[in-house]
């Protein structure tokens, strides 16, 4: 199997406009290139979200049993501490 293959995908001059200029900017040696960083930019930040919502979910499941055990460690905060 090849390691790469070739593709085509027609845009409207709007977009295709966009990654000309986007290619001149970054610097990038070909149209495919600044769609390759698009892709990664792109896959990248929907991994944020999803880390994002498991941390979330994560959060919701231990905030009540993190706020007991912070209620019964409270009593400890000044043990042995003399009122001056």
């Amino acid at each position: 199997m090849k390691s790469n293959t070739k593709s085509s995908i027609t845009l409207p001059a709007p977009e295709l406009a966009l990654v000309e200029g986007l290619r001149k900017r970054l610097r990038a040696k070909s149209k495919v290139d600044v769609v390759r960083r698009g892709l990664h930019l792109l896959r990248d930040s929907v991994d944020r979200d999803l880390l994002r919502a498991q941390y979330r979910e994560a959060s919701r499941r231990v905030r009540d049993s993190t706020r007991e055990e912070l209620a019964d460690l409270d009593v400890l905060s000044d043990e042995g501490l003399d009122d001056e």
